[in-house]
């Protein structure tokens, strides 16, 4: 199931779409949202403390996605390890822009981040999480979706 990127700052939420099947990636990947989001929301006072806690987390949950592939000798690690490293020097870099008063670049840098995570979760991460569950449980991950769009519920309801 490929998930759409978001089509304007106030849509990065998190939705079952971005759901992996491996529960520890997906923790990470709803903290990492939820970072994004923050970003995206600061007043421009804030903007330098929530881009260090996306900094933050960004390492942490890089460096344990990093962890499993090495340590599992996970076969795709090396593209997506270089994905994780440029994701990681792009935010490095906007923190220093950010440090010299040009606070914007860092929503521009967090709604490029909302663009990236479905195509880097549908693709890399889905394969790092079905490896993943293999490696732990013996068999590949189950992930139960649900479409709880706004209004979708009430739709659902109305024709039952």
């Amino acid at each position: 199931m490929s998930s759409t990127p978001p089509k304007t700052d106030a849509e990065f939420e998190w939705t079952d779409a971005y759901a992996m099947g491996y529960g520890p990636m997906d923790e990470t990947h709803e903290e990492f949202v939820q970072c994004v989001n923050a970003v995206l929301q600061a007043s421009d006072d804030d903007i330098p403390a929530r881009l260090e806690e996306l900094a933050q987390h960004s390492r942490e949950h890089f460096a344990e996605e990093d962890r499993w592939m090495t340590e599992t000798d996970f076969p795709a690690r090396e593209c997506h390890m270089n994905e994780h490293a440029a994701v990681l020097q792009s935010v490095s870099e906007v923190q220093a822009l950010v440090s010299q008063g040009h606070r914007e670049i860092a929503r521009d840098l967090a709604r490029e981040l909302a663009r990236w995570f479905p195509g880097h979760t549908d693709y890399l991460d889905s394969a790092l999480s079905h490896w993943m569950c293999k490696q732990t449980i013996g068999g590949k991950p189950v992930v139960l979706r649900r479409d709880i769009r706004s209004g979708k519920i009430d739709e659902l309801l109305a024709e039952s």
